[in-house]
């Protein structure tokens, strides 16, 4: 999960500005799109003595903890000796020494001071600040960089002067100063245009551009981008173009486009080809390895890793590369490539000199180790057992001590805690896994204090004992750490993707169980403060989930409790939150001035899950409307038969429903109590959190469309003849601006959309919903659509229009076949967007069906009394009744999302 990559470009750019005086890029942004650890190794003699115990290893802990490094050596230095000492701090630095880094630095700065050369202290000081932020000192590295710019005050030296602007404003962004990191970034613009260093200028807007990103300022962020891409392109090849051309494909990368960082990395690939400049060959083919994985084209990044490897112009390249082609062979379940590439591996990192990478490299290896034996015990003597792992991490928390490294340390502490897991050794892993978690905070590494909180939380659950013997101090405890864990998560928020972009394919595996076991120890004891807490931890869990599907935060604008909501808009809605857990599907029921009901079915997750795909497949027109409601009813006793008569009692006309996981991808419409389907009793809308935006009711609203849509095959998708009367139909209905066909392109959609103050946008064409953004798309005239553009041109007209957008109909879409989790990108659009809710379907429906449902949609929308949710009901009942369409596969996909009122 810890992602040290991005250290090491982080250093490799900020050298580049230091001694060359040209291309700085401080980058927060974490490069590299895979789960991939940053890897070199060492040989240095195992710190713990080990011992078999019972079959089972046990190492004895060390108790001593890293003391503060650096300490000064005021000994008078030659000038030829300063320069030795600053050539060492850089070749130590590079390496990921940084503790003698730091000590080279100082000596060098001590000289300076007693000579008063004060260009050089500052440098010294810039150098020193960069140092402290790789040991997580920010006192330090704060008082480092004030006295840098201080020195630099009165002094003449703009170049000098930008690189410790970009060295702020990296520290500013580390600690969370986003905006004011932004503003000193355009300040280093500024001073490197006056040192007229163009490169060094690039360097500036692209960190700017990460730093809007993570204000949510994307339209902003991707002109930049683009400038610098266009600018990059005019330069003369030089390894200094190919680098910036790779670190422009890295951003792509952790900002999820990576078509374009593919392209763009296949540019700095060439360029470093005709400068056959071997080490930039690797580096580009190493990232366009981990671009093609986050593509899902596996066999290609094996080779892209392979080449790398082969390219590699030290043991360290060939090493990263290497590990990254063991995790794809593991995930892939090639066993045996894997297992045959393990010898090569250990013969290369224990050539590797000591460093941070080193013990990362140890890391990643011993990760990969674990999962192999986990999956795939063997007997043969030359393959590495547990007790092997426990050596190699050892070895790696002796050399972290060694460098001083308390992150390094925190990190092979934490993995060997880890190892005891596996081993079930619950002390061991205890006491290891609290003295990762005391280091890593002390230093405030919050990436990866969350991964040891929830350790230690999980220790403390799996201690030997099944849930029911849990002492409550014992539960109490896993309560709280997992409490921390969720916590640290939220406050990282968007920079969980940023600390390792390839959160987004481990997501499931890494970042979601820590917020449903929080759940599962909260609703073991079901008070009233534990299911509103369990209900926020599931809020937490679904906008965290968006936010790694597009990588950046998703809901900016003012938004209201659906509480709120309820209480003072609509007093007969309910909420209901299904929850999937490990070994039960949970709900809790939250009704208008009632305390929360809570109740749970007892059965394994991969039973609700096949549950549910067996309801989405009975949707179709393969199978009976009667094999389908034996299906559904199974569904409804679930989540509505244990409070269907206090719903009776209490008048309620509208389900609001909270879905969690594989249950997005069917309609709440086509449950089934045994008589009627819900819709009949009920108005269904979906929200993605306890959170609506602005909610108002279209009552208060002049009512205005503007309609877009195909009739005509494209792109290779059919025709929709059925659309051309649809959108007649509703301009019959309601005043719509009409863009069909050739008129219906992106350019047209984009100026109509800002231009005009609709408050309904109807989109009648061909789309489909996909867990990846790149295959979430909407299809005009002239291209696909992609998520991120679509709500990109919909919320930026929030900046140009007072209306918002209120309604957003997309009436000819499909979530993407085999795709669990496709439904996800339906939340996405939905919430991203800024709209208030989002009308969409859940399967492509037969086109007459779908004009029918829609245009009965607006007949009812346009009414004085009636609500959006209300509006689709009757929609979906009036093809109901109609005998050829009372199969659910012609009116349940219509879901609506968001605001129902």
């Amino acid at each position: 999960m810890f992602n040290p990559i991005k250290n090491r470009y982080k250093r490799l750019f900020s050298f580049l500005g230091l001694v060359l005086l040209t291309f700085l890029v401080v980058t927060r942004v974490a490069p590299v799109a895979a789960n991939y650890i940053d890897c070199r190794g060492t040989a240095l003699p195992c710190p713990y003595p080990v011992y078999q115990t019972n079959e089972n290893l046990y190492i004895s802990p060390s108790p001593m903890l890293p003391s503060e490094v650096v300490q000064r050596n005021t000994q008078t230095l030659q000038s030829n000796d300063v320069q030795t000492l600053l050539a060492q701090g850089k070749t130590n630095y590079d390496a990921g020494r940084f503790s003698d880094a730091a000590i080279a630095y100082q000596q060098a700065l001590d000289h300076y001071e007693q000579t008063g050369d004060r260009l050089n202290q500052a440098l010294s000081f810039n150098h020193l600040s960069l140092t402290y932020q790789e040991l997580g000192q920010w006192q330090q590295a704060e008082a480092a960089i004030y006295q840098s710019l201080n020195l630099l005050k009165n002094q003449s030296n703009a170049g000098i002067l930008a690189q410790a602007l970009n060295t702020q404003g990296s520290l500013q962004l580390a600690t969370g100063q986003t905006e004011t990191a932004l503003k000193t970034w355009q300040e280093a613009e500024k001073a490197y245009a006056q040192a007229k260093d163009e490169m060094g200028v690039l360097g500036s807007k692209i960190n700017q551009a990460q730093a809007l990103q993570s204000l949510g300022m994307f339209r902003r962020s991707l002109n930049i981008i683009e400038q610098v891409q266009q600018a990059l392109k005019t330069q003369p090849n030089s390894s200094i173009k190919a680098t910036g051309l790779h670190s422009l494909g890295l951003i792509w990368q952790a900002i999820g486009n990576l078509q374009q960082s593919q392209n763009v990395l296949k540019e700095s690939l060439a360029v470093a080809q005709s400068l056959n400049s071997a080490s930039d060959i690797s580096a580009a083919l190493f990232s366009l390895g981990n671009t093609a994985r986050g593509l899902e084209e596996m066999p290609t990044a094996l080779q892209y890793y392979l080449r790398a490897a082969e390219t590699a112009t030290n043991p360290l390249s060939q090493v990263e590369a290497q590990l990254n082609q063991l995790k794809l062979l593991i995930h892939l379940k090639w066993f045996t490539d894997a297992w045959s590439l393990l010898p090569s591996i250990q013969n290369h990192l224990g050539n590797l000199p000591p460093s941070r990478d080193a013990i990362y490299a140890q890391v990643n290896f011993a990760e990969s180790l674990m999962q192999l034996l986990e999956v795939q015990p063997t007997n043969s003597k030359n393959i590495p057992r547990y007790q092997d792992i426990a050596q190699l991490l050892a070895k790696a928390v002796q050399q972290a001590k060694t460098l001083n490294d308390q992150k390094a340390e925190s990190l092979a502490l934490g993995t060997l805690g880890k190892l005891y897991t596996t081993t079930q050794q619950w002390s061991e892993a205890q006491s290891l896994t609290q003295q990762a978690l005391i280091l890593s905070e002390r230093i405030n590494a919050t990436d990866i204090s969350y991964q040891w909180q929830w350790q230690l939380s999980q220790v403390l659950t799996h201690n030997g004992k099944i849930e029911s013997e849990l002492s409550e101090a014992r539960r109490e405890s896993a309560l709280a750490a997992n409490q921390q864990a969720v916590d640290t998560l939220k406050s990282l928020r968007s920079d969980l993707v940023a600390m390792n972009p390839d959160v987004r394919f481990s997501f499931q595996e890494q970042i979601e169980p820590i917020y449903r076991n929080f759940v599962s120890l909260l609703l073991q004891s079901p008070s009233q403060e534990h299911l509103k807490q369990a209900r926020n931890v599931i809020e937490s869990l679904q906008l965290a989930e968006l936010e790694n599907f597009f990588r950046t935060p998703c809901l900016k604008a003012k938004a209201e409790q659906i509480d709120t909501v309820i209480e003072q808009g609509d007093a007969r809605a309910a909420v209901i939150y299904p929850i999937i857990l490990p070994d039960r599907l949970a709900v809790i029921v939250s009704l208008p001035g009632q305390p929360l009901n809570h109740y749970s079915t007892k059965l394994p997750q991969t039973a609700v899950e096949e549950t549910i795909s067996q309801m989405r497949q009975t949707m179709s027109l393969a199978f009976s409307q009667q094999e389908g409601i034996l299906v559904s009813q199974k569904v409804y006793d679930w989540l509505i038969r244990p409070i269907e008569a206090q719903l009776v009692k209490q008048g309620i006309k509208t389900l609001v429903f909270v879905l969690d996981g594989v249950l997005r991808n069917v309609p709440m419409a086509a449950l089934h109590d045994g008589q009627q389907y819900l819709i009949e009793k009920y108005s269904i809308a979906l929200t993605s959190g306890l959170q609506l935006l602005e909610p108002r009711s279209l009552k208060q609203l002049q009512l205005r469309s503007l309609t877009g849509g195909l009739t005509e095959p494209r792109q290779g998708f059919s025709a929709l003849p059925g659309v051309e009367e649809e959108v007649r139909q509703i301009s019959a209905k309601i005043p719509s601006e009409i863009l069909l066909n050739d008129k219906f392109t992106r350019a047209a959609l984009e100026n109509r959309i800002d231009a005009l103050p609709v408050a309904v946008v109807h989109l009648a064409t061909h789309g489909e919903f996909s867990s990846k953004p790149e295959k979430t798309f909407l299809l005009t005239w002239d291209e696909r659509l992609n998520v991120n553009t679509l709500s990109q041109l919909l919320k930026t007209r929030e900046q140009k229009n007072p209306q918002p957008i209120e309604l957003l109909i997309l009436s000819a879409c499909q979530t993407a076949r085999g795709d669990k989790r496709a439904a996800l990108g339906l939340a996405g659009l939905a919430v991203r967007s800024g709209v208030r809710s989002t009308l969409a379907t859940l399967w492509s429906v037969n086109d007459q069906s779908t004009a029918k449902t829609i245009v009965e949609f607006y007949r009812h929308l346009v009414q004085k009394d009636a609500n959006r949710a209300e509006a689709l009901r009757q929609a979906q009942l009036s093809v109901l009744k109609q005998k050829q369409y009372q199969h659910p596969y012609y009116w349940a996909p219509f879901v609506l999302v968001g605001n129902w009122l």
